[in-house]
């Protein structure tokens, strides 16, 4: 379970998240979708200790993620694929977060496997991925330590159609297993594909949160996007 409560963040007079409330269960993937710069990215990095928030908290499995032993363990994530060392190849980068976390070699190669890289291409370094193949070898990193939550933050981005066929059904098995997913995107059709719940944010600010199917029928989302968009780009004009 991923838990917010109040969380806030602001630099300088600039609020990024602005009180910022809601729960991700386990058993769900939970969509967390709103347009660019609308604070997703800045509240998923406040949950894994990378941003110190303002005020409010966030915690994962009941703790703050820095008071986790071992995080990687219970908390897989995935900010940003481009984030990786271009020198190493992807299977350096993957043994050595295995051995990090404590895990054996052994486990590397079952997640190669899992995210569709190659031999051919777990040799080859980072710096000659597409961005696909970033996005799977982070996703990899992510799942080694067979975590209980899921945090990824456009996941997507870089799939073709295939691989993103592939990232539905492994969050989907993933839920079904118990474990907890927040996926971000600014897709409200590709998080509909995948989601079980919403959190619709805006301005930093949530706008709408549920059931999906319940949302969907009743919200219009794409006019909450039009509306913060315009809010966004009035407030930019009169600055």
């Amino acid at each position: 379970m991923i838990t917010t409560e109040a969380l806030t963040k602001r630099y300088g007079p600039a609020t990024a998240v602005d009180n910022l409330s809601f729960i991700a269960r386990p058993g769900r993937v939970t969509g967390f979708l709103g347009p660019n710069g609308s604070g997703k990215s800045t509240t998923m990095r406040m949950i894994v200790g990378l941003a110190t928030p303002t005020s409010g908290t966030a915690t994962v499995l009941g703790r703050r993620y820095t008071d986790l032993t071992n995080p990687g363990r219970h908390v897989g994530v995935l900010l940003d694929a481009s984030a990786q060392h271009n020198g190493r190849t992807g299977r350096e980068v993957l043994t050595l977060g295995a051995l990090t976390m404590g895990l054996p070699t052994s486990r590397v190669e079952e997640v190669l496997d899992t995210v569709g890289l190659t031999a051919k291409e777990a040799k080859r370094r980072v710096k000659g991925y597409s961005l696909g193949m970033r996005q799977r070898l982070g996703i990899g990193f992510a799942l080694l330590g067979d975590p209980e939550v899921l945090i990824l933050d456009e996941p997507v981005n870089g799939l073709d159609p295939q691989g993103i066929r592939w990232m539905r059904q492994l969050l989907r098995g993933h839920a079904e297993r118990g474990g907890t997913v927040l996926l971000s995107s600014h897709l409200l059709s590709e998080v509909a594909q995948a989601a079980d719940d919403l959190l619709v944010i805006g301005n930093g600010r949530l706008l709408a949160a549920g059931a999906k199917d319940e949302l969907l029928a009743t919200t219009d989302i794409e006019e909450l996007f039009f509306t913060t968009t315009a809010h966004d780009d009035r407030s930019e004009r009169a600055a």
